[in-house]
């Protein structure tokens, strides 16, 4: 059911999306739509009303949806500055998904040992600097995703997942970040990037990405939606 869920609300956002090559509203546009289709995905992937009610209360105050384009890009070019080197050195990356989504991947060889979840004393400083930005933007909530490569047994790679997104969380809160506004979990093995056949291939699959999502007056998903 929930896999069934998922892909209608992807079609449905591809739709939104596919009608309006022509139209000059279109960003816009297809912001409202993903907004809308991503209600049905909440309570399979963020616990139900507990994760809604845990995320509403997370910020200080909401976006009037017309202010989150400005508010997000804003957002996005501060964390670009403060990744300047890691963007450069091929250790993060930083895309704008939607009108009020923001993902940032960060490579695990830059930021965990071999078979470790803890933080690699090089990666400190960005994800330092990231806090800070995410300080200064506070009407977002965070999700935490890790991902592993194909090495390894489903139920290790799985554990190791989760214990990487939570020692990102927990280092980002521990900057200053509310708990309230993260949220973390792992996706093991399951959600690869490229081709677990090849070396380089394995490399982009171990990661974990940082959703940072913008919370929206009258919009509730928003507060509390999965980045899947």
């Amino acid at each position: 059911m929930k896999k069934r869920i998922i892909a209608v609300a992807i079609a449905s956002s591809m739709m939104v999306t596919g009608c309006m090559e022509n139209d000059p509203n279109k960003r816009a546009k297809i912001g409202a739509g993903i907004g809308a289709v991503t209600g049905a995905i909440i309570g399979n992937n963020v616990g139900g009303g507990g994760g809604r009610n845990r995320f509403a209360g997370a910020v200080i105050g909401a976006l009037a949806g017309g202010a989150v384009g400005h508010y997000m890009d804003e957002q996005a070019r501060e964390l670009r500055r403060a990744l300047e080197s890691e963007l450069a050195a091929d250790y993060a990356t930083i895309e704008r998904l939607d009108m009020d989504t923001i993902k940032i991947s960060l490579s695990s060889e830059a930021s965990f040992s071999l078979d470790s979840a803890s933080l690699k004393s090089t990666m400190k400083p960005a994800l330092n600097r990231v806090a800070s930005v995410m300080g200064r933007y506070n009407k977002t909530v965070v999700y935490v995703v890790g991902h592993t490569d194909s090495t390894g047994s489903d139920s290790h790679n799985q554990g190791l997942s989760e214990r990487r997104a939570s020692s990102v969380s927990g280092y980002l809160s521990g900057r200053g970040v509310s708990r309230n506004r993260l949220y973390a979990e792992g996706r093991g093995e399951s959600q690869p990037r490229a081709s677990n056949s090849t070396h380089q291939g394995r490399k982009l699959n171990r990661r974990v990405e940082l959703f940072i999502n913008a919370v929206v007056a009258g919009r509730e998903s928003h507060a509390s939606r999965s980045p899947y």
